[in-house]
């Protein structure tokens, strides 16, 4: 068994979430948390929270993953990990479009307008179905500014440099 570093999770992806168990074997519902629930089939290994562990049985049911792990066979072990983060390895993290970005890597990049003006930091994305809305934290401010993720008001995301410029249309007050 593996034991990671703070560091070394920041080098994962979340895909999802462990459930309730299901059946007496130790086998228990994933909430996927990731738009490619299909990725769990075939999947050898993956982290549940800070434990490296051996995948020994995946199946679906309806928008549910079924997965059994090694060393966890029974009702009660499957229950203690309840609510236990998924996550896999960064460079097993499924290729994204040009233009496309993982959650984990828009939170916690600075925002700021087109003229240079600070806005605050990305801590929340907001799935709505239509497009994402990123919610931005004022330094100073108790409430939030959310933006949406549309081409016209996102002008520049650069992972790289940490930043996201904005072009925020003005409110009528």
């Amino acid at each position: 068994m593996e034991k990671s570093s703070p560091s070394a999770a920041k080098k994962r992806i979340v895909i999802g979430k462990t459930g309730a168990p299901h059946g007496v074997k130790g086998e228990f519902k994933v909430i996927p948390m990731t738009d490619f629930p299909d990725r769990f089939e075939g999947m050898t290994h993956c982290f549940i929270g800070d434990r490296f562990v051996e995948i020994t049985g995946v199946r679906y049911q309806k928008k549910h993953v079924l997965m059994t792990i090694k060393g966890v066979d029974s009702r009660e072990a499957a229950a203690a990990m309840v609510g236990t983060l998924i996550s896999v390895d960064r460079s097993e993290a499924v290729p994204l479009a040009e233009g496309e970005y993982y959650v984990a890597d828009i939170l916690g990049l600075a925002v700021q307008e087109t003229d240079g003006t600070a806005l605050g930091t990305v801590t929340d994305v907001i799935k709505t179905g239509s497009n994402d809305v990123y919610v931005v934290s004022l330094p100073g401010r108790a409430e939030d500014v959310l933006v949406p993720a549309l081409k016209a008001v996102v002008k520049e995301i650069s992972v790289e440099d940490g930043r996201m410029i904005v072009s925020m249309p003005e409110v009528l007050e």
